[in-house]
């Protein structure tokens, strides 16, 4: 019983505040490792997220994920019944996957003030966007790629799973 709760607190170790991710993030860089941080919504996982998730870790040796909040979420327009889970149980999900290292919730539509906070060594969204996109106003432009480069760092997209998305999993399950 008690390894239970160790784990289950474990796991729960790895939802931090800004300031707590800051502090972990200035231990890790006391050896070389590479920072790798990406943002979403992550409202149902599944095999896409994962797919994905795994290969973002698999540029560095940690990483962090930026949570869109419950607020975050609604403010996008993904539709009056999401987030599907509470930005709590997804952060919990998030962290039970043994590659990733830290998540923290963030209010704002956009991640720019914790890709500035954190200062990654690299940042990846999907490949529906363009690392090489400088428009601002782009769709495809990736929030906080020009504060990264500005610190050094590198932005990288990865291919997405065809045929999976949490919208494609939602009207699956009402029809």
């Amino acid at each position: 019983m008690l390894e239970m709760k160790d784990r289950y607190a474990a796991l729960m170790h790895k939802i931090v505040s800004v300031d707590e991710a800051k502090r972990r993030l200035e231990i890790w860089r006391l050896t070389p490792r590479q920072i790798v941080f990406t943002n979403g919504c992550f409202d149902i996982l599944h095999k896409g997220h994962i797919s994905y998730l795994a290969k973002a870790a698999s540029l560095g040796n940690r990483l962090v994920i930026g949570l869109n909040s419950d607020a975050s979420v609604k403010a996008q327009g993904k539709g009056e019944d999401r987030p599907v889970n509470a930005e709590m149980d997804r952060a919990a999900v998030l962290a039970a996957l043994g590659f990733v290292d830290l998540v923290i919730l963030f209010d704002e539509d956009t991640p720019i003030n914790l890709i500035n906070e954190l200062n990654p060594h690299i940042l990846v969204k999907g490949a529906d966007y363009d690392a090489n996109e400088t428009d601002e106003n782009a769709k495809t432009y990736i929030v906080g790629s020009k504060e990264v480069r500005a610190n050094g760092g590198e932005v990288a997209t990865i291919e997405l799973e065809e045929g999976y998305s949490t919208t494609a999993l939602i009207e699956k399950l009402k029809a």
